[in-house]
């Protein structure tokens, strides 16, 4: 991949980090990185994103608070903007 994409590509991802939750530190772009990348995992392939939990269980714990991190700053986000 060349420079060019990658830039480009970081802008979107830090884009949607902001409209996601309402700001875009590189941290939340992880985060929603991840989040996205997951989400897309478990529903394109559930008995991957199953074996997964089942062998890492910290990892399921980790990631389960990461998703309800993401959900309350899109909701506090959306009640913003109403």
């Amino acid at each position: 991949m060349n420079q060019t994409f990658l830039e480009q590509f970081d802008g979107l991802i830090e884009k949607y980090t902001e409209l996601m939750v309402g700001e875009n530190s590189k941290e939340l772009q992880e985060k929603i990185k991840i989040w996205a990348l997951y989400t897309h995992i478990a529903k394109s392939m559930p008995p991957l994103a199953k074996h997964w939990n089942e062998t890492y269980p910290d990892g399921k714990d980790e990631l389960r608070k990461l998703i309800h991190e993401i959900k309350e700053l899109n909701e506090s986000h959306r009640a913003k903007k109403e």
